[in-house]
């Protein structure tokens, strides 16, 4: 039998699977529930929480959701609970340095490329992303919008 796929959940989808009222909450959750069934394990990193936490705590005019820390907390326990995280350690970023030098990468692309990092030293094959094109330049890794699944 094969292992199981790892796929590294990004920050939209995470985003999108907290909160009911979102236009793609229905998406993300039945691809996560696909996922799950399939025994794929569904991972996070700090990054993404820091993202998350940012999204939920921020004010409305600023595109956040405006949420207590209590909730966000309880939200994060929840992604904390059902993923596995993926520590950042010190070869996540000698791949990161790699990885901003050989693509070019500026501005906020640097965070997309941290996330190709763990991916890489950790052997995560998969991004669940609705941002395709945000990693699609790095090759390597399986870039999955939620509609695939």
């Amino acid at each position: 039998m094969a292992p199981p796929v790892r796929y590294l959940v990004d920050t939209n989808v995470l985003l999108r699977l907290s909160r009911e009222n979102d236009p793609e909450h229905g998406v993300v959750q039945r691809s996560v529930g696909n996922l799950v069934s399939e025994g794929a394990i569904l991972c996070f990193s700090l990054q993404n929480v820091a993202e998350f936490w940012n999204v939920c705590t921020r004010p409305a005019h600023l595109n956040g959701y405006v949420l207590s820390k209590d909730e966000t907390s309880r939200r994060v326990r929840a992604i904390e609970q059902t993923m596995t995280l993926l520590p950042d350690s010190e070869k996540v970023y000698e791949v990161w340095r790699t990885l901003v030098n050989d693509h070019d990468v500026r501005g906020v692309q640097v965070h997309d490329a941290r996330l190709i990092a763990l991916m890489r030293v950790y052997g995560v094959p998969c991004i669940l992303t609705f941002n395709q094109g945000d990693f699609t330049r790095y090759g390597a890794e399986r870039v999955v919008h939620p509609r695939q699944c």
